[in-house]
C-alpha cells in the first residue's frame, strides 16, 4: 500500500526535533520525508491521511507486557493484547515469558511468533526465561531460545534470588547478544505484602512492601554487572533509592538500563486508601517524593524507557477482596496520554518523551523501529496531543479491564496507528 500523510508535525525523537513534513511511504517502507508543499503528489497514486494539526511519531514500542498466551486466553491473547497495542499507538510489543507453559524452550517461542503472524497487527518480540520453569534453579538454552526468535530473557514476575544463577546467565546472556531484563524483587522481604509499607498501609491495616526488597536487588544486579561486564536492564523502577543507585551505575559506565511505568509518575500510594484492586502492583505505587524522583530520573536520563508493564487480569482475580487479588493492571492503551502528562507538565519535551517510549526500546532490544526517517519500515503513529476524553469500558481494547484509569479523564490518543505501511488502527472520534 502507498501512503501520503501530509500536513503533520514530524516528530523525531532521535535528533530531539519537531518539523511539518510530509511523509510518502511505498511497499512498507518510508520513501520520502519532505517539508510540506514540496511533493505536489501530480501523478501520486495511493492513499492520502491529512494530519493537519497531529504529531506524527515513530510507532511506540513497549518492551515489557504480559500477552498471557499460552495458558491464560481468559485474562489476554496475543490478537487482543495486539488491538490494545495499535489502539494505543504501539507497533511493536515484547512479551514476558510467564505464561502457562513457561516461555523457556524453543517450542513456545515459536508458537508465540507463529500467534502473532495469525493475528497480523504489529511486531511481537519474545522475551524468553532466564531459569527453566522461571524457577531460578537451571539456566535455559539461550542460545535455542534467541534462535527461536527471543531478543531478551527475564524471568519477570519472579526474581532470580540465587545471584551464582544470576551471574551465570549474565555472562551466558553477553555471549548469546541478548539482553537481561531483571526483577528486583528480594521476596523474604515482599511475601505477604500488599502495597507499599509506610503510612498508609499503616493506616488502612494493609500489610506493606517495603522500599528495600527492591534496592536491594537493584544493587545486587549492578553489582553483577559490574563483577561480569555484562548489560543488564531493571524493570518497572519505582523508588528514589533504586534511581540513586542506577545513576551512580551510570555514572561509573556500567552498562545498566532502566524502565518505570506511568502509574509509577502517575499515583502514589494513596491510590490504595480506599481497597480499589485495581490500585495492586507489584511493585506497590511508592510515596509522593518516589513519584518525584520518577519524574526526575525520566528528565535527567537516569530512567531510559517508559514501558507499560501491561498485566491483564479479569473480574475473578480483581473483583475480591485487596490481600486475594492479584498484582497488575493494563496499561498499553492509557501509556501515551499518561506520559502527555509529562510534556504538559514541563518534565520532557515531546521527543524526549517519544524517545523513552520508542527510540531507547529499540535500542536496548536491538530491534528495528524508534525512528522515521528514508529507507525505515513504515512503523508510525499519529496522535492528537489535546483531545480529551473519559476512558469507558467498552472503549477498551484490552480483553481486560483493570485499570485504575477507567472513568478517569485522560488527554491524549493515538488516531492512526500504521505497521509496515499498512493502517491496522484508524480511530472514529
Amino acid at each position: 500500500m502507498n501512503l501520503w500523510i501530509k500536513n503533520g508535525m514530524v516528530v523525531d525523537p532521535e535528533k530531539d526535533k519537531i518539523q511539518k513534513r510530509d511523509i510518502i511511504i511505498e511497499r512498507g517502507r518510508v520513501v520520502k520525508i519532505v517539508p510540506h508543499g514540496e511533493f505536489k503528489g501530480d501523478s501520486y497514486r495511493g492513499k492520502t491521511i491529512d494530519a493537519s494539526g497531529k504529531y506524527i511519531i515513530p510507532g511506540l514500542i513497549d518492551m515489557h507486557v504480559h500477552l498471557r498466551e499460552p495458558g491464560y486466553e481468559y485474562k489476554e491473547t496475543i490478537e487482543t493484547g495486539s488491538m490494545a497495542g495499535v489502539a494505543g499507538g504501539f507497533t511493536a510489543l515484547a512479551c514476558m515469558p510467564n505464561t502457562d507453559p513457561v516461555n523457556d524452550n524453543s517450542a513456545v517461542c515459536r508458537f508465540i511468533l507463529k500467534r502473532a503472524r495469525e493475528s497480523n497487527l504489529l511486531h511481537i518480540y519474545p522475551i524468553a526465561a532466564i531459569t527453566k520453569g522461571q524457577k531460578g534453579e537451571v539456566l535455559t538454552e539461550f542460545g535455542d531460545l534467541k534462535s527461536a526468535g527471543a531478543v531478551g530473557i527475564s524471568d519477570d514476575g519472579r526474581p532470580v534470588t540465587n545471584s551464582e544463577v544470576m551471574r551465570r546467565a549474565m555472562e551466558y546472556a553477553q555471549y548469546y547478544d541478548l539482553k537481561i531484563i531483571s526483577h528486583c524483587e528480594d521476596i523474604a522481604l515482599s511475601s505477604g505484602g500488599q502495597i507499599n509499607e509506610g503510612v498508609v498501609s499503616t493506616r488502612i491495616g494493609l500489610p506493606g512492601i517495603p522500599s528495600q526488597s527492591e534496592e536491594i536487588m537493584v544493587y545486587r544486579d549492578i553489582a553483577l554487572s559490574r563483577l561480569t561486564g555484562s548489560p543488564v536492564h531493571i524493570a518497572h523502577v519505582s523508588t528514589a533509592e533504586s534511581i540513586e543507585l542506577i545513576k551512580r551505575a551510570k555514572e561509573k559506565g556500567l552498562p545498566v538500563t532502566a524502565e518505570t511505568a506511568p502509574h509509577y509518575f502517575t499515583l502514589d500510594h494513596s491510590a490504595t486508601e480506599n481497597y480499589d484492586t485495581n490500585t495492586k502492583m507489584n511493585p506497590p505505587l511508592r510515596t509522593p517524593e518516589d513519584v518525584d524522583a520518577i519524574k526526575r530520573a525520566l528528565a535527567e536520563d537516569i530512567i531510559d524507557v517508559i514501558a507499560t508493564d501491561h498485566a491483564p487480569h479479569s473480574p475473578l482475580e480483581k473483583e475480591v477482596e485487596f490481600d486475594r487479588a492479584e498484582f497488575g493492571i493494563i496499561g498499553l492503551e492509557t501509556a501515551l496520554p499518561l506520559t502527555l502528562n509529562l510534556v504538559r507538565d514541563g518534565v520532557l519535551t515531546l521527543p524526549k518523551a517519544i524517545r523513552k517510549l520508542s527510540y531507547n526500546p529499540a535500542k536496548i532490544l536491538g530491534i528495528p523501529g524508534g525512528v522515521i526517517k528514508e529507507g525505515s519500515p513504515a512503523d508510525i503513529s499519529i496522535i492528537d496531543l489535546d483531545y480529551e476524553y473519559i476512558l469507558k469500558e467498552e472503549d477498551i481494547q484490552s480483553k481486560s479491564k483493570n485499570t485504575p484509569f477507567l472513568n478517569k479523564t485522560l488527554r491524549g490518543i493515538c488516531l492512526v496507528t500504521i505497521v509496515g505501511g499498512r493502517v491496522v488502527w484508524k480511530r472514529k472520534i
